[in-house]
């Protein structure tokens, strides 16, 4: 006897073809999730995101902040299956809140192939992500270092006055800026650590 017309075979296969519908919107939406979410902690500093400015506050805006400080400690990583030492130049400093300032982080490749890393960044405490912003910065692009070779990599950065306005961030006297640097594959990369490894293995 066949049921494929049977109203309870229909309704069967619409929920099958509603789940199936359903499971592919939920891997579409785990795709879209990240690039969401880091434009979501971009905007609003959400996690200890820093923020991007193309020049410090005007002159009258500092002004209105004359006296206000606030300490900034530097912090450095080094992700596993990285072969570099880093470091920052200057643990800590005191600054006016507003005043543009440029900070040093050193690194050195210490494997005997280029290698290429790129630093992610926090700010701690979270709240005072949106507030810290990075005119520039080594972090923006990919750093590939010779072997052997040592670099100094600068941030150019400021605490924005509107911490001020904020009841919560205003009560924060120090802010910790950490940089972690990951290996970033690259194909000319890959080719030459596997002749290095065949080399040494010959």
């Amino acid at each position: 006897m066949n049921h494929a017309g049977t109203p309870l075979h229909q309704a069967n296969r619409r929920i099958g073809l509603a789940a199936a519908a359903g499971a592919l919107a939920m891997i579409g939406v785990a795709y879209a999730a990240v690039p969401l979410y880091r434009l979501f902690c971009q905007v609003t500093g959400f996690g200890g995101t820093t923020q991007v400015a193309a020049a410090a506050p005007t002159a009258d805006r500092l002004a209105a902040v004359t006296g206000r400080t606030i300490k900034v400690r530097f912090d450095s990583n080094i992700a596993p299956g990285l072969p570099w030492r880093f470091h920052q130049k200057q643990n800590e400093v005191t600054i006016p809140i507003g005043e543009k300032r440029l900070a040093y982080y050193s690194a050195t490749n210490t494997s005997d192939r280029p290698i290429t890393g790129r630093a992610v960044f926090n700010v701690s405490p979270d709240v005072a992500g949106q507030y810290f912003i990075k005119i520039a910065c080594f972090c923006f692009t990919e750093q590939t270092l010779q072997p052997g070779e040592t670099v100094d990599m600068p941030v150019t950065w400021y605490v924005d006055p509107a911490i001020l306005d904020d009841p919560i961030a205003r009560k924060i006297d120090e802010i910790t800026l950490s940089y972690t640097f990951y290996p970033v594959d690259k194909p000319e990369q890959v080719r030459l650590s596997g002749a290095t490894n065949r080399n040494t293995s010959g």
